[in-house]
């Protein structure tokens, strides 16, 4: 598999030298070890071989699925990126450190990793990987309802989670190419290949003109709008 070097990925293949650095940490059957960024797997492999329990967090999504297809024992895999939670924590310290501010404000977060479907008041959401440019994110899908924002292409892997999509809202910022959002022309073709019964352009900018826009899309896509309202079918647990 290639090296996708905007991920800064070096792949370790070396079986011996994979053992060389498990020697070192030395995980026994009751230990949980955290491995962050496992590439290709060959320390994962001989870390879930002696640990009780490995997860691993890698944020190459096609990398996350041949890892999990190997059915390694003890493994679970996460997409995640631990440079994202660091990120969060160092931007908005002041909502996750233990330090006691006068004057309130400060919200209380509940923050949890999105590694498969969950529910939320009973209502089951799939999560829908994206690509912001080359920053891997997330849409979401509600039943027949799916939300694809603040991004210019589907992994490969969401197009089969797009099956049965009757309502869409999808990124369209503007006509001229953009590095991390669809233009409209893009967001059109995504469209038609997702075949929803209806689909809504959103996250425009000021260069696209509501009406003469709508004007000129295909029928069953218009613009969205602040206060728009849409009947959709959920799933409940």
């Amino acid at each position: 598999m290639s090296k996708r070097h905007a991920l800064g990925q070096h792949f370790l293949r070396d079986p011996a030298i994979a053992r060389e650095i498990v020697d070192l940490v030395a995980p026994t059957d009751k230990d949980l070890v955290v491995e962050v960024g496992p590439g290709e797997g060959a320390l994962t492999a001989e870390l879930a071989r002696r640990a009780g329990r490995v997860i691993a967090l890698e944020v190459d999504r096609d990398l996350a699925a041949r890892l999990r297809s190997r059915g390694l024992a003890g493994l679970e895999v996460l997409d995640a990126d631990a440079r994202t939670w660091d990120t969060l924590r160092h931007v908005f310290s002041y909502a996750f450190d233990d330090v006691e501010r006068l004057g309130g404000g400060v919200p209380r977060v509940d923050a949890r990793d999105i590694d498969g479907p969950f529910a939320v008041n009973g209502v089951r959401i799939v999560p829908v990987p994206l690509w912001h440019g080359r920053l891997p994110m997330l849409g979401f899908r509600f039943g027949d309802f799916a939300y694809l924002t603040d991004c210019n292409r589907l992994a490969d892997e969401a197009w089969g989670l797009m099956d049965g999509v009757e309502t869409l809202v999808i990124d369209a910022l503007r006509d001229k190419p953009h590095t991390t959002h669809f233009t409209v022309a893009e967001a059109l073709a995504a469209a038609a290949r997702i075949g929803a019964r209806r689909s809504y352009l959103t996250h425009m900018t000021h260069d696209l003109g509501y009406a003469a826009t709508n004007a000129r899309l295909p029928a069953g896509v218009e613009l969205a709008y602040d206060g728009l309202v849409l009947d959709v079918r959920v799933d409940v647990e």
